[in-house]
């Protein structure tokens, strides 16, 4: 039996709306088809931690009986999605990654976010794999798995993380949208290593209630897609449905009215030949499209080394509970564990005295915007690693701090930010742009970003895996 194509993935999720309206295919199809997959190819890559065959099929059919009862729910209805393994779905256990049994404290109720997802009409197939408590950028994990980078068929590569069975779940055409989460590059990180589009919407935004926190003031939730408009489709239908209020998107851009920051140090230290060989290319595209590029300074970036370390030790360690932490740390991941317990020796007068810090640069760097549209850089510093180098601890280290390096900062002061793909390494391995811009200005960015992807080449697909083609 041949196995079924990504229904949505050539479409896109215009296209399949379209196709579904039309009868063309139904909700209930697509499902299956991506349950086929599923059932091939994830024992291969591990992308998801649960899958409710029987529950997603159920959900398909009552999407298929309202259209035809001309009930539409808008451009998301039917559509097949995975949810990172870090919230509260009713039918799955959380485990956020971990052997810890975190399910009592998470309680059952759903937040408004997964509420929102259902209410847009959106099939759940299942959750996704993830980094331990959302506490590692590699996508390396011991306690549960790490999922294997779909565009390497011969090694097992890095897919990023936190967010990483979601990356992979999209990249292999196991779902047609994945949600991920935010925290210091957790959704953009594994979108650019497993040759997709990444969302990081503006901390606050959409609420968090209901998800396993990491750490609250820079905890977001986002979005994984194969294209620009896929995700400002996306965006827009959750936006309005958690607002209460119709959201229509930003004109089409023309590049030629865009003016783009170019960061003269930080960002571009130490990348990769091939990273900056694109990232190069991409601006010669960019500008020969007639967009102003201008050089500029970050300030104060370097306050997000600072704070990461601290902060997020501290607040995941308030969560679990110091007893808890010190009785069952040998069941966490050995890595996470010790960047916990770095927790144990903070002082609380350090912490409030980087959250102050933080607050300042905040302040000072909303100027970054006056003159240009969005800040651009490469997404990290290179392409994804093979697993077996983090071996090494010297290069564990080095390949952590080389994928937050440039993800970090829009955490740090609370601006949004998107990665889209532009181009392979010569080993076939993607590389990725990242576009940053203000907080609340998401509507916006990702009209910016369509206008960009209309200017690089189309993002390739992953190689034929052990056997099985991921197209």
């Amino acid at each position: 039996m041949t196995m079924p194509q990504d229904p949505v993935a050539a479409l896109g999720i215009n296209g399949f709306a379209a196709a579904l309206r039309g009868g063309e295919i139904t909700s209930e199809a697509a499902v299956n088809a991506y349950l086929a997959r599923i059932d091939v190819l994830d024992p291969l890559l591990q992308a998801y931690e649960c899958v409710d065959a029987e529950r997603a099929l159920a959900t398909a059919r009552a999407m298929d009986s309202l259209l035809a009862c001309g009930i539409d729910l808008g451009p998301l209805m039917g559509l097949p999605v995975s949810v990172k393994d870090l919230f509260v779905i009713d039918g799955f256990t959380p485990h956020a990654g971990s052997n810890l049994p975190i399910q009592e404290r998470l309680g059952t109720e759903e937040g408004r976010f997964i509420r929102a997802l259902k209410e847009t009409g959106c099939v759940i197939l299942g959750t996704t794999r993830m980094v331990e408590f959302a506490l590692g950028i590699t996508g390396h994990s011991v306690s549960r798995g790490t999922p294997w980078n779909p565009w390497d068929d011969q090694h097992h590569r890095l897919p990023g993380g936190s967010s990483s069975g979601a990356a992979v779940a999209l990249s292999a055409g196991l779902c047609a949208l994945s949600v991920g989460s935010d925290t210091g590059g957790s959704v953009r990180v594994p979108a650019a290593m497993c040759g997709l589009f990444g969302l990081k919407t503006t901390a606050g935004l959409w609420p968090n209630d209901g998800a396993f926190p990491l750490e609250p003031n820079t905890d977001t939730i986002g979005l994984l897609t194969r294209s620009a408009q896929d995700a400002a489709i996306a965006f827009e239908s959750l936006h309005a449905r958690l607002n209460a209020a119709s959201v229509s998107g930003c004109p089409p851009l023309d590049p030629a009215r865009l003016a783009l920051g170019i960061p003269e140090h930080y960002f571009l230290d130490d990348l990769a030949p091939d990273m900056r060989a694109a990232y190069d290319i991409s601006l010669a595209k960019i500008k020969a499209a007639g967009a102003n590029l201008k050089s500029m300074t970050i300030p104060h970036v370097d306050g997000r080394e600072r704070y990461f370390p601290v902060a997020m030790s501290t607040h995941l360690l308030a969560w679990l509970g110091e007893d808890t932490f010190l009785d069952q740390r040998e069941k966490i991941d050995p890595i996470i564990r010790a960047r916990i317990e770095k927790g144990l020796a903070i002082k609380a007068h350090d912490y409030l005295a980087l959250a102050q810090e933080r607050q300042q640069h905040i302040d000072s760097a909303r100027s970054v915007f006056d003159a240009v549209d969005v800040v651009i850089s490469p997404t990290t510093q290179g392409p994804p690693r093979r697993v077996e180098e983090l071996n090494d601890s010297d290069v564990a280290m080095q390949a952590a701090m080389g994928m937050t390096r440039n993800t970090q900062p829009a955490n740090y002061f609370d601006w949004c930010a998107v990665t889209l793909p532009m181009g392979i390494s010569q080993e076939g391995l993607p590389l990725g742009l990242q576009l940053n811009a203000p907080g609340h200005s998401e509507a916006r960015l990702l009209q910016i970003a369509i206008a960009i992807e209309s200017l690089l080449d189309p993002p390739a697909q992953p190689a034929p895996f052990h056997g099985h083609s991921l197209r």
